[in-house]
């Protein structure tokens, strides 16, 4: 593995080795640019994943405390971890479900298409979509998207069979085992999935798309990447002329370290990106780094979030199959006679106990939640996943009462719900209940609220107006030419779409535009 010098102020420093991260360091490096990656976390492996849940939501898990606030259920129920990320190499594509769906074209012109909402900060995407499908097409041949480009789907699980009766029996016609990074043949040198049901512990077989895996390899084969480890940046510097210069970390000894860059690409997710960016004011950036229109942190979306899980009479054993094979497509429309603007999926999920206590079931634990989880071989689940509002005070900010153990603030997430997120959960989870009852169900719990946010989005978005936004079509800081945001933080409106399909699309974009102005040496 390559190693460069502190003091080597001709690289790329990209923080973050997830989606965005992981994939801008292979595209990076194989164009022939150096680039030291730093990840806050240990590297893992197909060896070391383990699949016992608890032990692996230890393993992956960003466990640093947060702090939040506001109406939703995540402020009542999980204030000091109102997220849920990864911190290990490969970022949280280790412990996703591989969901990848593409946003809508009406989706990325969500002001022009919903009209001035009272409450919300609606904005259209700066990029056409055209040029944003030429990208998906890019991000599902290196990903393998089943259903795309002639990838057959992978099988039906009991779970999904579930789904897909109750479906058909309510009229919907787009019910099918989804579009999944998961390979359902051996393909990229990888396995094809073996249907063991432990996809959020972490792939053993190596058959889900992660960068740990795919893109970071890649990037190391070619001698351009320095890959640091345990490695948690806390500032970025710059010069006289605005332009950052190094970024502070933190090593595995906890040592300060700082590392010269050429530019720096910022890929921690919605949470710790922003937090970074806010700890790195100066007298030049009082409010910020690259947040002189005061928008950085604001307009944070997570989606609306819901589950229903069904109770029926004869064994269903969710957990067998991969784990969220399975979506309903049509209600991914904009219909305000429904009540509200904007579209859902609805996708399979599957839970272990406790997990379905945490997330899924309405009440946690207790003598109700014994007597369900009696019938757990006989659960089947959804989920609803919908475009939530933007808000300007809906926003991540630098919490005032809990530090991290470097005595810096942590990330603190405020959420008001939008009247449109509350109307569209209840009409969503109305729905699943539906179809799990159509399907058999004798019984349907809802969960309450949003569970604990794993799509982070917003909070440094892209804007044509300086004034609106953090950064412009190419995810470059409107106030920074060299400073660069590579994760879901771009998103102007976070759509429907799991969006890490939309994070690597993105950054396929943004990794062609860094090498060139780096050619034309204007960064």
């Amino acid at each position: 593995m390559a190693r460069f010098a502190f003091d080597d102020d001709g690289v790329v420093v990209i923080i973050g080795s997830g989606a965005g991260g992981g994939t801008m360091a292979h595209e990076l490096t194989r164009r022939g640019i150096k680039v030291v990656l730093l990840e806050a976390g240990k590297r893992e492996s197909l060896a070391s994943f383990s699949q016992q849940p608890g032990v692996a939501y230890g393993q992956l898990t960003w466990l640093d405390p947060r702090s939040s606030s506001g109406d939703w259920a995540v402020a009542k129920t999980t204030p000091s971890a109102p997220a849920w990320l990864a911190k290990t190499v490969g970022g949280t594509t280790t412990h996703w479900g591989a969901v990848t769906p593409r946003m809508l074209d009406w989706e990325v012109r969500a002001r022009t298409t919903y009209g001035d909402l009272a409450g919300s900060s609606l904005v259209d995407w700066p990029i056409a979509y055209d040029e944003l499908a030429k990208y998906y097409d890019l991000a599902e041949a290196r990903m393998f998207v089943t259903r795309r480009h002639g990838i057959p789907g992978l099988p039906a699980s009991n779970n999904f069979k579930v789904m897909y009766a109750g479906a058909k029996k309510l009229g919907y016609q787009r019910a099918h085992t989804g579009y999944l990074a998961i390979n359902s043949q051996a393909q990229d040198g990888r396995a094809a999935c073996i249907q063991q049901g432990f996809c959020v512990q972490g792939c053993k077989t190596g058959a889900k798309w992660s960068t740990l895996y795919t893109e970071i390899p890649r990037a190391e084969a070619t001698g351009k990447l320095d890959l640091r480890i345990e490695s948690m940046a806390t500032r970025i510097e710059h010069g006289a002329n605005g332009r950052v210069n190094a970024v502070v970390y933190r090593d595995a000894a906890g040592r300060e370290q700082r590392q010269k860059a050429r530019a720096v690409c910022v890929a921690g997710n919605a949470y710790e990106t922003t937090r970074l960016l806010l700890l790195s004011q100066s007298g030049k950036f009082p409010r910020g780094l690259a947040n002189s229109s005061d928008q950085l942190g604001r307009h944070y979306c997570h989606h609306v979030l819901g589950f229903a899980v069904g109770v029926f009479d004869q064994p269903v054993h969710m957990w067998r199959g991969t784990s969220q094979a399975g979506l309903i497509e049509d209600e991914v429309r904009n219909d305000p006679k429904r009540g509200f603007v904007g579209g859902y999926w609805l996708e399979m999920v599957n839970f272990d106990p406790t997990g379905a206590a945490l997330g899924a079931l309405p009440y946690g634990w207790g003598r109700d939640y014994a007597g369900v989880m009696e019938s757990f071989s006989n659960m089947a689940a959804l989920m609803l996943v919908g475009e939530d509002l933007p808000r300007a005070d809906n926003r991540i900010t630098l919490s005032t009462t809990t530090r991290d153990a470097y005595d810096l603030p942590v990330a603190h997430a405020h959420v008001d719900e939008h009247a449109n997120d509350v109307a569209m959960r209840r009409h969503g989870q109305e729905q699943a209940r539906r179809v799990l009852e159509a399907a058999g169900a004798k019984r349907v719990l809802l969960s309450t609220g949003s569970p604990n946010a794993t799509h982070n989005m917003g909070t440094a978005r892209m804007s044509r107006d300086p004034a609106l936004g953090v950064t412009n079509p190419h995810g470059q800081a409107h106030d920074v030419a060299n400073l660069f945001i590579s994760d879901g933080s771009l998103f102007s409106t976070p759509g429907a779409a799991n969006p890490t399909l939309t994070i690597v699309a993105l950054a396929l974009r943004q990794a062609e535009y860094i090498a060139t102005q780096m050619t034309a040496r204007a960064i």
